[in-house]
């Protein structure tokens, strides 16, 4: 496994992240960022700080998917 196949491996894992709804994935299983504030950082609360993270920056990660796809269609 090279580089790259891990490059997209990680844009493959963030774009399903991007994806989820919190209404109909996040909150019925008390994934939403509400129900998680605290005072510790527990594995739960860093996962949903990481699906807010993919969401909020769903732009960029557009951009690079461009940029993914087009390289894949010069390099073959």
């Amino acid at each position: 496994m090279g580089f790259w196949t891990l490059v997209e491996g990680l844009l493959l894992f963030v774009n399903a992240f991007a994806i989820l709804n919190e209404d109909r994935f996040l909150t019925p299983r008390g994934l939403s960022f509400e129900a998680t504030t605290g005072r510790g950082k527990s594995l739960k609360q860093q996962a949903v700080g990481l699906i807010y993270v993919a969401q909020y920056f769903r732009l960029p990660l557009i951009l690079l998917n461009i940029i993914i796809i087009i390289l894949k269609l010069v390099s073959g």
